[in-house]
């Protein structure tokens, strides 16, 4: 018992409570809605889709599922527990993602728990219910294999069965991938300038061969060898890194990006004043997944995945283990000890109970849900144009009656489509392109939208719906629009 309340390990379970709390958030990007509908459609039609379902500007057009298996996974999750059980098992995830990098900050436990602590602070605006949290936590787990295979090069042969179950989560498995041959290069580096014992000869042939096995394993998926490729076009995509702020350079303008910032510039400090040398590999490891950072906010967690360990390590062994206290202010310590983890627990369960009392109130002020109730009653009769953060969200609620005009999956419609809708959106050069070339009368956008405003002004166009979110409008040759403005699209109450 007195081991249990110990000090260094209270520490520990609060952090870690105390991350489960902050990771888990309500369900509000705007790509889960679009997983959710394939994953209904695979696990109904038991086939994964190759082409194009939801839209009507790529309808039959292929399409790459990479994250079949996730979204499945989703699907089921959201249908058996709810919206809670998606919180809850994401949170679970970005914990557990943490907890395997604690386990390469070094020996002292406070040192390298409040390193974990920084590390996710760094990394917290990629969190979420997001298909790329798993790639998270498989890039953490998948260092910790790499690090410890040094000492036991056996624990490589389990990046076997991570790629066969990575390559059908998601198409960051190429990062484990990458990962593992700039280990192998670092290792070659290092071989060069030092002479070799035959263990490092033995642990070279194996992760070399590992490697490749691992390879071989990537077309078993769906998709097959396409996946080879894909990640590296999505990589060098214009159009993703122009339209999608994800894939875009950090601006460190914006507060959210100083923590990795931050750790940039505490990375170059501690490494130039430790008297611990550098390896090579991890120097090769910390200059590419830089460059990769600084390239891509995407990228970002990467380079914490292998910048915090560095740092952690060289700051010491903070506070120094003291001897075992004895008597009643052991008994005292262990007392305040156990209050503490019990007030975090309970402060877990109240902040996650409290998130899936509002997750319906969630959805409603991000997403247009009492225009979507209106749709799903009156169908528009022409194709919709629809914002793009709000394609996913119309996919699940109105899939098939009304297929949309673009959503989330950008490496879909390519940089045409997409250029085409920035400029209707944006109401801007030939905006009426899209609208013309599609032959749409329907517009569902945000209310404060260029186009919403622009719309309103243009001869022939009527709004039919509004509230304080979205705005529905029509042209008045569409026979719909005369039926629906009466009707319950006319102006719903903010408040309803």
């Amino acid at each position: 018992m007195q081991r249990l309340f110990r000090t260094e390990l209270i520490f520990l379970v609060v952090l870690f409570i105390g991350l489960f709390a902050i990771a888990a958030r309500n369900v509000t990007d705007p790509d889960v809605w679009w997983h959710l509908k394939t994953g209904q459609y695979i696990a109904e039609h038991k086939n994964v889709p190759h082409t194009d379902l939801f839209s009507f500007t790529r309808i039959g057009q292929p399409w790459v599922a990479h994250e079949w298996l996730t979204e499945l996974l989703l699907y089921q999750i959201q249908r058996i527990a709810g919206w809670g059980g998606l919180i809850v098992v994401f949170a679970v995830v970005v914990s557990a993602a943490f907890f395997l990098l604690y386990l390469r900050c070094g020996p002292a436990s406070y040192i390298a728990g409040m390193a974990t602590l920084y590390a996710a602070w760094a990394t917290a605006p990629v969190w979420g219910v997001r298909p790329q949290v798993l790639s998270l936590l498989l890039t953490s787990l998948w260092l910790l294999i790499l690090e410890r295979s040094e000492r036991h090069p056996k624990v490589l042969c389990w990046t076997l069965p991570l790629t066969l179950l990575w390559v059908n989560l998601h198409a960051g498995f190429a990062v484990g991938l990458a990962l593992s041959a700039l280990f192998l290069t670092g290792g070659w580096m290092e071989r060069a300038f030092r002479s070799s014992s035959q263990q490092d000869v033995r642990h070279f042939r194996t992760s070399a061969l590992i490697l490749l096995l691992d390879l071989l394993l990537v077309p078993l998926n769906p998709n097959g060898p396409l996946l080879f490729s894909y990640p590296i076009e999505t990589l060098r995509s214009t159009a993703m890194q122009k339209y999608i702020d994800e894939w875009a350079s950090p601006n460190f303008h914006h507060a959210e990006y100083w923590p990795f910032l931050l750790l940039l510039l505490g990375s170059l400090a501690a490494l130039g004043y430790s008297r611990h040398q550098v390896r090579l590999r991890d120097l090769l490891l910390l200059l590419v997944s830089l460059y990769a950072g600084l390239g891509s906010m995407r990228l970002v967690p990467l380079f914490v995945l292998i910048a915090v360990p560095l740092v952690s390590k060289r700051l010491g062994n903070w506070p120094k283990s003291s001897s075992q206290q004895k008597g009643p202010r052991a008994a005292a310590l262990r007392l305040l000890n156990g209050t503490i983890m019990l007030a975090m627990v309970g402060f877990a369960g109240i902040h996650t109970t409290r998130l899936l009392q509002r997750q319906p109130q969630v959805e409603m002020e991000h997403f247009p849900a009492r225009a979507v109730d209106s749709l799903q009653a009156h169908p528009p009769a022409s194709p919709l144009f629809n914002s793009y953060n709000w394609g996913g969200y119309l996919i699940w609620r109105l899939y098939p009656s009304t297929p949309v005009f673009i959503d989330g999956r950008a490496d879909l419609y390519e940089k045409q489509l997409l250029d085409e809708f920035a400029d209707t959106y944006q109401f801007k050069g030939d905006w009426r392109r899209a609208l013309q070339s599609w032959a749409i009368k329907t517009v569902m956008v945000p209310n404060d939208s260029a186009l919403a405003t622009g719309l309103r002004k243009s001869p022939g166009w009527t709004v039919i719906y509004e509230d304080a979110q979205c705005v529905v409008l029509t042209t008045a040759d569409d026979p719909h629009g005369s039926e629906l403005a009466p009707g319950i699209l006319n102006r719903a109450n903010p408040g309803q």
